[in-house]
């Protein structure tokens, strides 16, 4: 594998993390990016979602995995996540493997290569009244419990301003570094899948279990910037309660340690993730999260 792809220009080393920025991070689970996209490279997202939704595929998934979040016209104008969209629009792709955006991954993570884990389309349409299209609080490592990783991160990409009018992504500040009460079966399901008020409860429990307050802060985006979290962070969203739909890619990304591991709720029966039936099989026979066509390497430091 050639490392040639993941040269830096002196502008783009500008915009990476300082050691304030990575202390940060590590103290207070997220983080706020400098302008890491131009102006025109998000207006790109935006024209290539809009094919997306009108029916534009580069390539299709070749199975359809068991928890699939994927939006599709008939259900109608309501919160759309269409999983998978790095690997099926290459437009996008393009846009998202700016070496850059791993980097500065890398960066706050703390680790020397950075692999794609999933991409989700999101689209939060404006309208207020429909509370699905909240985002109650949850931590993304409860559905990645077939990883080794607890440093794996999650970069949200807005294609545009996204303010708390917008229902922006709000975090729960320094919530990684709690101890968890203790998961049950129900915390490996998505948060979609889960009661709004079962969650709500669930962090005031740990909050109480830590001592510490829940305090949230919502993130005020510009266009162009990303903001990163942590896999253990808490955070959720709001109503989308401006004029126009909230438009972003959710993207999640694997730290160098991570790889497969079997993980049992309490019936004994194994948790599948999505990549599970995806990703090409390791020399055990088991999923392998390296798998250049579902997991590739957006970021390597060179040697």
């Amino acid at each position: 594998m050639t490392t040639e792809p993941f040269q830096l220009s002196d502008h783009d080393r500008a915009l990476l993390p300082t050691d304030d920025d990575v202390q940060f991070y590590q103290e207070h689970g997220w983080y706020l990016s400098k302008k890491l996209l131009t102006d025109d490279e998000v207006d790109t997202l935006v024209e290539a979602s809009e094919r997306f939704y009108a029916g534009h595929r580069d390539r299709t998934l070749p199975v359809r995995p068991p928890r699939l979040a994927y939006w599709e016209p008939e259900k109608g104008d309501v919160h759309r996540h269409n999983d998978y969209i790095f690997y099926e629009d290459d437009t996008i792709r393009s846009i998202l493997s700016k070496p850059l955006i791993g980097a500065v991954a890398a960066r706050i993570a703390e680790t020397s290569q950075i692999r794609l884990w999933n991409s989700t389309l999101i689209y939060k349409p404006p309208r207020p009244e429909d509370e699905g299209n909240i985002v109650p609080w949850h931590f993304d490592r409860h559905y990645w419990q077939t990883c080794t990783s607890d440093e794996m991160l999650t970069a949200f990409i807005p294609f545009h301003d996204c303010d708390e009018e917008m229902g922006t992504i709000t975090m729960v500040d320094g919530s990684h570094r709690w101890k968890e009460i203790g998961g049950n079966d129900a915390t490996t399901k998505h948060f979609a899948e889960r009661d709004r008020s079962e969650l709500d409860e669930m962090l005031e429990e740990n909050a109480a279990f830590n001592n510490e307050t829940v305090r949230k802060v919502p993130v005020v985006i510009p266009k162009g910037h990303i903001s990163f979290h942590h896999c253990r962070t808490y955070h959720g969203s709001g109503l989308n309660r401006s004029d126009r739909p909230r438009r972003a890619v959710s993207f999640h990304l694997q730290d160098r340690t991570n790889q497969w591991r079997p993980f049992e709720i309490s019936t004994g029966e194994r948790v599948v993730y999505n990549n599970d039936v995806l990703v090409r099989k390791d020399a055990n026979g088991n999923p392998d999260y390296q798998d250049p066509d579902f997991c590739p390497v957006l970021w390597q430091e060179q040697a």
